[in-house]
C-alpha cells in the first residue's frame, strides 16, 4: 500500500534520491548474489573463493548493497525512521563478516589474505 501510494503521487526530491540509491543497490545486490553462485550459504562455509565481478572490488557486496537498498527505500518513502533498522543490522553484519572471513582464511590461507588486501569490506 505504501509503495503504491508513493508511485501515484508526484515525484519529489526524496523519491528521486531514494530511487537513485535503491535501484542500483537492488541491481548490484542481485548481481552479487548471482555471482556468488553455489558459494552462497546461510552459515559461513568455504566452498569456493569468489574473486571476480563485483567481488573483485568488494568482499561482501551483498551486505553493502543490502544496507544501501534499505537506505534507498527509506529515503524514497520519506520514512527516515526506517533507517533505525540499520542500528542493529550493521553490527550483526559485521559479526557475520568476521566469522566468514575467519572461515575463508582458514580454508584458503594466503590466497584469501591477498584477496582481502586488494578489496574493500
Amino acid at each position: 500500500m505504501l509503495f503504491r501510494q508513493s508511485w501515484v503521487h508526484p515525484w519529489t526530491v526524496w523519491k528521486t534520491v531514494g530511487a537513485a540509491i535503491a535501484v542500483p543497490a537492488f541491481v548490484l545486490f542481485v548481481a552479487s548474489r548471482l555471482q556468488l553462485g553455489r558459494a552462497f550459504t546461510v552459515q559461513a562455509k568455504a566452498t569456493t573463493l569468489v574473486t571476480s565481478g563485483i567481488y573483485a572490488r568488494i568482499r561482501h557486496p551483498i551486505y553493502v548493497f543490502g544496507a544501501l537498498l534499505i537506505v534507498g527505500i527509506a529515503v524514497f518513502a520519506h520514512r527516515l525512521q526506517w533507517l533505525l533498522i540499520l542500528a542493529p543490522l550493521i553490527p550483526i553484519q559485521v559479526l557475520r563478516v568476521r566469522k566468514e572471513e575467519q572461515v575463508l582464511e582458514q580454508e584458503f590461507g594466503d590466497a584469501y589474505r591477498d584477496y582481502r588486501k586488494k578489496t574493500w569490506f
